[in-house]
């Protein structure tokens, strides 16, 4: 009981802190511009654990872990690929956008391509479609690693520990904007970092150390210390689906498609200064990919300990993705692991509330203010902005209410889409001046149409040799260069006006 009560004091204090950051930022809300974009004004490492948390998802702790407890090292090229994806979101897409951006007051990245393609209408319709399509997916693997960490520490039902997730972060969404998410995220950001840094050594330590939990690895499957399962298709196990073949189409499902993310991308229009992102790549690879190791060696430590019988999973049917939190448990004493079970919630909300902002943004400017009330002023916008938001927050944890095997495919199906439709009309934006507003248009709704088919048949019909989403990129892609060379080109001054063309700063 006493146990109990100290759980349930330890996440009051932890959700209260969070509700008097979404209220100190509220304070600062004037307009638009503030609520979406904290009004441009976010200071380095705020900017930088903001990029870094829009990343930091419940699949890099809870996802991450259940994945090496699954796999082994096989999956061990994630903890390069999804710091790598902050680091590309910055220096690929946020730097040339954030300036373009600075020139034309853009809140969102459809504002970006909205002018890039001269569209005012189809892409940025289709685009806020496809955003608000992809977070909602996303967002139903963040409540599913809100649930697993609540529903562990108090043993509530899967339902209300749901509820309970969903109108914290909610509130303090709507209170502060993007000004309580980047804050919050400096705050979350410190302690995932520092709590992963301290919790790790005791978990590993708490399995014996890393030689006897590759010794036991090796015991379960001599491949699980492989860098690749062998090339077989299907997998020679379930797990094994981490082959060489797959390991490329995961690449670049991770390394682009992650970057690529509305969430991450439209957040570089918050930073401060412009020199920011000179060190902003760097510092946020650097200050993940430490952190992430670990992570992912945490969940070798759990799956060793289940092994040695000194750990136990509850028994459903995405066992894995309890395993570091379960490790937390057993390797930390009583009195102090709930402390650090704040590390797993923490990294899941920092994602969560960029998602909810991000599908609220999308509704209430890129289709309410643009469309069906141009002249709607900034308390309109906002207060719509928060409508959305709830509506959001709610009905995506009914497709939460029975989650996936592994929580890590669920996140996986959301990034794939954005690969299939948002890479190749922003990279070839930004980059190649042939590109045209038809070429963009019929490549993302190519990618999105491609993404859902293939995804469908990978999840119910047969299993491919690579992850669904290459077959659907590869289509956009090709769609968009046939396109974009049938049609009549983008006048020059637009493409002079966004900085088209193959380099980062033409000045430079």
């Amino acid at each position: 009981m006493g146990n109990s009560i100290f759980n349930l004091i330890i996440i009051i204090v932890y959700f209260l802190s969070l509700l008097l950051i979404g209220y100190a930022a509220s304070k600062k809300i004037k307009s638009t511009s503030d609520f979406i974009v904290g009004g441009r004004e976010l200071n380095f490492w705020v900017f930088v654990m903001l990029i870094i948390s829009s990343c930091a998802s419940g699949m890099s702790l809870l996802g991450s872990a259940g994945l090496g407890y699954k796999t082994g090292w096989p999956t061990i090229w994630e903890q390069m690929l999804v710091p790598l994806a902050c680091a590309l979101s910055i220096f690929l897409f946020g730097t040339k956008i954030y300036r373009v951006s600075q020139k034309k007051n853009f809140v969102t990245i459809q504002d970006y391509l909205s002018l890039r393609y001269n569209s005012t209408r189809s892409i940025r319709t289709l685009s806020s479609i496809i955003v608000i399509i992809v977070s909602t997916i996303y967002l139903s693997g963040q409540y599913t690693a809100i649930s697993i960490t609540m529903g562990w520490l108090f043993k509530m039902p899967h339902e209300y520990a749901l509820l309970l997730g969903a109108v914290v972060v909610m509130l303090y969404v709507i209170l502060g904007g993007l000004y309580a998410v980047a804050w919050t995220a400096l705050f979350q950001g410190v302690i995932i970092i520092a709590g992963v840094l301290i919790v790790a050594p005791f978990i590993i330590g708490n399995a014996g150390g890393l030689t006897h939990i590759n010794e036991n690895l090796a015991k379960i499957d001599p491949n699980m210390l492989a860098l690749a399962y062998p090339q077989a298709h299907p997998p020679v196990a379930p797990y094994a689906f981490a082959t060489p073949l797959y390991l490329v189409s995961f690449a670049i499902l991770l390394g682009l498609g992650l970057a690529s993310a509305p969430h991450i991308v439209s957040n570089s229009l918050s930073a401060k200064r412009y020199k920011y992102f000179k060190w902003a790549p760097l510092a946020a690879f650097a200050v993940y990919v430490v952190v992430f190791f670990l992570i992912k060696i945490s969940g070798y430590a759990a799956r060793s300990m289940v092994y040695d019988k000194t750990l136990t999973l509850p028994n459903v049917a995405n066992a894995a993705d309890y395993s570091f939190i379960a490790a937390i448990q057993a390797a930390m004493p009583e009195f102090i692991w709930p402390v650090f079970a704040i590390i797993v919630l923490s990294a899941v909300l920092t994602t969560t509330d960029s998602l909810m902002l991000r599908i609220g943004s999308s509704f209430s400017w890129d289709i309410y203010k643009k469309y069906l009330k141009p002249d709607a002023t900034d308390k309109q916008i906002n207060n719509v902005n928060r409508i959305v938001i709830v509506v959001a927050a709610l009905g995506t944890m009914l497709a939460a209410i029975k989650p996936p095997e592994l929580l890590a495919w669920l996140i996986w199906t959301g990034i794939g889409i954005m690969l299939s439709t948002f890479v190749a009309p922003i990279l070839f934006g930004l980059y190649w001046r042939r590109t045209t507003k038809e070429g963009a248009f019929w490549g993302m709704l190519s990618g999105l149409v491609a993404a859902l088919v293939f995804g469908y048949l990978a999840k119910f019909v047969t299993k491919f040799p690579v992850d669904f989403s290459l077959f659907s990129f590869l289509i956009s892609v090709a769609v968009l260069i046939i396109v974009s060379l049938c049609t009549k080109p983008t006048p020059e001054n637009i493409l002079d006006e966004t900085e088209t063309g193959f380099f980062i700063n033409k000045n430079s």
